[in-house]
Order: C-alpha cells, then structure tokens, then sequence
C-alpha cells in the first residue's frame, strides 16, 4: 500500500521546504514511512482532476431583494 493519508503543504521556498523536511524526519516513529514528494507551483497547477461520476447541474441563482 502506498498511500493511507495524504498531506499537502505550500513552502514558499527551498529553503522553507527543507526545515519542514527536517521537522518531520524527526518525528518518524520506528516503524514508520513516509514519502515526500516536492512539486513547483506550476507543476501543482497542471493537476487534472477526474471525478467519477457527473454532478448534476446547479439551479440557477435566485434574483436578489435590492434595496436602496
């Protein structure tokens, strides 16, 4: 099994991003694992999500009370 739960965390930067490393290499318990993975904004925006099934569409939106 490769993945049971997924975290995301933005680093604004390399060096941003290696304390958070770190951080967490210091709290691996004995028997664990964990993989990290680092990705650019780019390549984080470049994400394609697929969904199952179709959503159905939204009710248009009602008109709203002005009042002046």
């Amino acid at each position: 099994m490769m993945q049971y739960s997924v975290y995301i965390r933005h680093c604004a930067s390399r060096e941003s991003s290696d304390v958070h490393v770190r951080r967490v290499k210091q709290f691996i318990p004995d028997k664990g694992q964990v993989s990290i993975m680092s990705i650019t904004d780019k390549q984080y925006g470049d994400i394609i999500n697929l969904w199952g099934r179709k959503s159905s569409a939204l009710p248009p939106p009602k008109a709203q009370l002005e009042i002046f």
